[in-house]
Formats: structure tokens, sequence, C-alpha cells
């Protein structure tokens, strides 16, 4: 996937992707690769926030992508924010934008969390 984490926190999570390499049969970005970015960086923010109460591992229960913009060339960035930090479970949200700032996707993922 080529995915390359920037930053991260329980309150934020930046990571890019390249566009070359996760496309669909059209040339566009994946649908799933951005599902796929999406849930790495909410994961990496919900973990971060699990260790913070003794439970590091956040496990994906529930991820919604809405699609708004195609993409065909270059990086596009994602940055993952809390909805939710719970001591069970932890919502973020993610916007995915292109090299122009663009919105390309808006995704939600919530995960469990659970202890060793």
């Amino acid at each position: 996937m080529g995915i390359t984490i920037l930053e991260v926190s329980a309150e934020r999570v930046v990571g890019t992707m390249p566009v070359e390499g996760n496309t669909q049969p059209l040339g566009l970005l994946h649908g799933g690769a951005s599902g796929v970015l999406a849930e790495t960086l909410a994961s990496y923010g919900a973990s971060m926030h699990g260790y913070t109460i003794g439970r590091p591992f956040a496990v994906g229960v529930d991820l919604n992508a809405t699609h708004h913009k195609g993409v065909r060339h270059g990086t596009v960035t994602g940055v993952a924010t809390p909805a939710h930090r719970g001591g069970t479970v932890a919502t973020y949200d993610v916007v995915i934008t292109d090299e122009k700032g663009d919105r390309v996707c808006t995704a939600r993922l919530t995960c469990l969390l659970r202890s060793a």
C-alpha cells in the first residue's frame, strides 16, 4: 500500500499513501485503498488512546467511508482525529485529501479496545 506514517498521537494521526499501485481498473484511487488508509490511521490513534487506559489493542469493528472525488495520480494524505475515546470503544474520523487539499474521502472507524 505504501503508507507512510508522519505523526502519531491519541489526538491526531497523519499518514500518506501513493495513488499509483492503489488504483482500480479505471485508473482511479481504489475505494478499498482509501479504507485501508483510514483504518490504519484510526487504529493507530485508538491504540495510542488504549495504551493510556491499559487497553492497547485496537480491533476495528465498524468502518464506513464516503468517496467524494476520484484521484488518478500523486499522493493522498489522511488525518485521523477522535470523535469518541472511551474505556472500551474509540471512534476516529478520518479525512483524506489529494495534493491540492481537496477532500477525496471521509471515513469513520470504531475500534474495540482490548487489554493484553
